[in-house]
């Protein structure tokens, strides 16, 4: 058995260790939301902050039940925790969802500065004042400690390297990624913090007036999901920064399953939820990249952004073009000048191009999620996937998307909803005998040759109706 007050590897950087803090720092109350979540699980998460923090520094604790049903999340755990008195558990009547759970719960807070955890993490040495001195310094910083890993099976702590930043996609779907060129020359040392284009969202510090003068989280965004990426564009787009603070290190459990039930489904509610925050922090023409990519969500309805809206002209904040420029310039944007994009359907069979995982042009149900079917038509007349490029048709049969070389990529003509014809030789893409392959064949007029692309813009890259 694991104690829940186990000792955890102190894996600081050593400049980390003989850091000093201003002594007026701020208090925070630590906002914990959990549903159906593990009893040893949960207590570790509560022990290694009260154990591993100044007891000056929190103001309280506050475990926010979102409607667990477990039997030992009721009294005993009200029981246990009447022993921590810092600590607050408050009952939700009905399942809230993650997003709101931590709204009612920062409503609650009585501390100048809130930090947000997973009830799945164990806090380590000195975790709370490098989050909190630069809050300290500057109220419009919004901090994360970086994230060590604990085994879902063996709970073995494992650091990591902390030389990361939050990224996403054009899916617009959180990645991490290394830390760009010109943040590495940017610090002094290995202490520093990171500047961040994008939060995981489980764990960060925020000064509360800060949190509620930007909006919060969006009301309208259900459940979980894509909240971290509204919250990170926000911070960053409406005078905030966003920054990783390796001294400050709390390792968390990465669960195999999500134990919040979604009404609509997962998908369908992240969906929605990433829809709301294209709509409102996603400028034109970049909008449309994320479209292209999802092209099965456009039309459907994502609710009332207004406000929301509203809220980004009050505020004054940056537009997309000015993140981009200045938060994120290493995430590669994809050529906005086409003359058409998203997948490329089939007239006769209503299948969908695909290259298959491998380059090689088949034809598959159209699932509307992109990667594979996603294509686009440049105005140099190139036929494009990711970064390759269909080439000159040198023989007949399967055809293969190859790295872009104007001098031997095939140059593609094509109407909306027409042929996709090969310049050079004059042929047609087409269907192979089983209509399982595309290919080049002399044109017959059939709706076998007729394609059509998702969306098709004009030279402003304004969209065709």
């Amino acid at each position: 058995m694991i104690s829940v007050e186990r000792s955890v590897p102190d894996v600081r950087h050593n400049l980390c260790k003989t850091k000093e803090y201003s002594d007026d720092l701020p208090r925070t109350s630590v906002i914990i939301c959990f549903t159906e979540e593990s009893w040893s699980t949960l207590l570790r998460t509560v022990h290694s902050v009260l154990n591993r923090s100044p007891p000056e520094l929190i103001a309280e604790v506050l475990l926010v039940d979102d409607f667990s049903q477990r039997d030992y999340l009721k009294e005993p755990l009200d029981e246990y925790m009447k022993k921590l008195p810092k600590v607050k558990v408050v009952r939700l009547p009905k399942r809230e969802g993650l997003i709101r759970a931590r709204l009612i719960g920062a409503e609650m807070a009585q501390g100048p500065v809130l930090t947000f955890l997973d009830s799945h993490v164990e806090c380590n040495v000195g975790w709370l004042e490098p989050l909190l001195q630069r809050i300290h310094d500057d109220p419009t910083n919004v901090v994360c400690p970086a994230i060590d890993a604990i085994d879902a099976t063996s709970f073995e702590y494992a650091g990591s390297g902390a030389t990361i930043i939050g990224a996403f996609n054009w899916e617009m779907k959180f990645t991490w990624n290394g830390i760009p060129e010109y943040e590495a020359r940017r610090r002094d040392d290995e202490s520093w913090p990171i500047r961040s284009p994008a939060m995981a969202g489980g764990l960060f510090s925020i000064d509360k007036d800060f949190f509620y003068r930007i909006g919060t989280y969006d009301p309208g965004f259900d459940i979980w999901g894509a909240e971290n990426l509204e919250l990170s564009f926000k911070i960053w787009m409406c005078g905030g920064s966003l920054e990783i603070i390796p001294c400050s290190r709390v390792a968390h459990i990465f669960r195999k399953q999500q134990p919040y039930k979604f009404p609509d489904g997962n998908v369908k509610t992240f969906m929605r939820n990433t829809m709301r925050l294209v709509a409102v922090w996603v400028d034109e023409p970049y909008r449309d990249i994320f479209y292209s990519l999802k092209p099965q969500l456009m039309g459907q309805e994502y609710g009332d952004v207004s406000d929301r809206i509203k809220l980004r002209e009050e505020l004054k904040c940056h537009d997309f073009q000015w993140y981009l420029d200045n938060v994120y310039p290493a995430l590669k944007v994809p050529d906005t000048k086409v003359r058409a994009r998203g997948d490329v359907r089939n007239a006769a069979t209503s299948m969908c191009l695909d290259s298959m995982g491998k380059g090689v042009l088949g034809m598959f149900p159209c699932h509307g999620e992109g990667n594979n079917q996603a294509f686009t038509l440049t105005w140099d007349d190139q036929l494009k996937h990711k970064n390759t490029c269909l080439p000159k048709i040198k023989t007949p049969g399967q055809l293969r998307m190859l790295g872009c070389n104007m001098a031997s990529t095939a140059r593609i003509t094509h109407i909306k909803g027409e042929t996709i014809r090969d310049a050079s030789s004059g042929k047609c893409l087409d269907l192979n005998a089983d209509r399982t392959m595309a290919i080049f064949n002399h044109c017959n007029g059939s709706k076998a040759q007729r394609w059509r692309f998702s969306r098709y813009f004009d030279r402003k890259g304004r969209v065709i109706p």
